[in-house]
């Protein structure tokens, strides 16, 4: 209305302002106000949104790959959030040392905000308005040895998955001429190679025998450069004392302290250990309307490979405990009386989560005396 007095234009934008606490003003007891920038990453074309703090302009800029260091370089220092996708730990670590603030946002969390069409402007400004959510959640930024031990465990997820392909295709094309060899990849290569190199013996034609021996051949190399990546992973794994802290919880080995490591990092940006099994996806989905809630099975979020490392782990404990002279904790045995096999080991991973956010985030050591009933000391 005419007449009427406006806000400035501070007030009226002051959404694009986050008041954000530095090392250094910290130690100066000072606040200060930084300009958030919202920036959708790309291979050669990258999109940024933000709003200036002095005036209130809406800005939009699209930067080459050569121009995105030059420009935030010459920016003040401000809070730069991306989606964590391809590259984001990168560039997250480039913004980082030109005394940028970084946040990683899931890209599931900033859908919502898109209003319309999707382009990359729409993403750009849906990943600065979704920065500025108090309850947003964000990922924490990887370290370059970080993303290189991760690197070691996908390479050989993906070369155990192409033994057991071809595992499969062997033991599948020998039982159909009869001969039937049990399953796993090293009986497959003890019986089938003896059977195959063995020339009185005719269930597999000529045509066939000398392609299936290279088959074999060929996982016997995928076997070796498995565990030549473990040794890899075992060189990471002999470095860090954490890794050694948390191998001390029973289903928890190299594999699996140096995914949580390279994964999570810091411990801390959890709350509590049940959120950290929230992240791994081991607690149960809701589904509720009318104040009446259902649990369901897990969410299954997160790292399925961390997950399935650690459900893995938690299926041997049962399986050990289950041996003549083993017993397992009282509140797992009652457990598995109760409820399903599988269901009892996805709680028992849920366990080792937990227990895994208790030891990186305080500190401590594991107790041997884990599950057992301890003695109560009488005054």
């Amino acid at each position: 209305m005419e007449g009427q007095k406006k806000d400035p234009p501070s007030v009226r934008h002051r959404c694009a302002r986050v008041e954000m606490s530095s090392n250094h003003s910290q130690d100066r007891g000072s606040r200060m106000q930084v300009t958030t920038y919202g920036v959708d990453l790309a291979k050669r074309v990258f999109q940024v949104h933000w709003v200036e703090l002095d005036s209130g302009e809406v800005k939009r800029k699209m930067l080459t790959r050569g121009e995105f260091t030059a420009f935030f370089a010459r920016r003040a220092a401000g809070l730069v959030a991306m989606e964590a996708c391809g590259s984001a730990h990168h560039w997250g670590r480039t913004l980082c040392a030109l005394g940028h603030q970084v946040r990683l946002i899931p890209t599931q969390f900033v859908r919502p905000f898109v209003k319309s069409n999707k382009t990359d402007a729409a993403d750009a400004q849906a990943i600065w308005e979704a920065a500025q959510r108090p309850e947003m959640r964000f990922v924490a930024l990887k370290s370059e040895l970080q993303q290189a031990v991760m690197g070691l465990h996908r390479q050989r997820q993906l070369l155990v998955k192409m033994r057991t392909m071809q595992a499969n295709q062997v033991r599948g094309l020998l039982y159909e001429f009869g001969v039937v060899v049990p399953r796993s990849w090293r009986a497959l290569l003890t019986q089938a190679g003896l059977i195959l190199a063995d020339g009185s013996r005719h269930e597999v034609p000529e045509l066939l025998r000398g392609e299936l021996q290279r088959q074999l051949e060929g996982l016997r190399e995928l076997t070796r450069r498995i565990e030549q990546l473990e040794r890899s992973i075992g060189g990471y794994r002999q470095q860090d004392e954490q890794c050694r802290r948390i191998e001390a919880i029973p289903g928890v080995g190299p594999l699996s302290s140096t995914a949580v490591l390279a994964s999570v990092g810091d411990a801390r940006m959890f709350r509590s250990g049940r959120q950290f099994a929230a992240f791994l996806g081991l607690v149960p989905r809701q589904s509720g309307t009318g104040g009446r809630v259902r649990l369901l099975g897990i969410s299954k979020r997160g790292d399925p490979y961390l997950r399935t490392l650690l459900i893995h782990g938690a299926r041997t404990v049962v399986n050990h405990s289950s041996r003549p002279g083993r017993t397992a904790p009282p509140w797992l045995q009652g457990l598995l009386s109760r409820r399903p096999k599988n269901v009892a080991i996805v709680a028992l991973a849920n366990k080792m989560a937990r227990t895994i956010w208790a030891l990186l985030a305080h500190g401590r050591e594991f107790d041997h005396r884990w599950g057992q009933a301890l003695p109560v000391s009488v005054a």
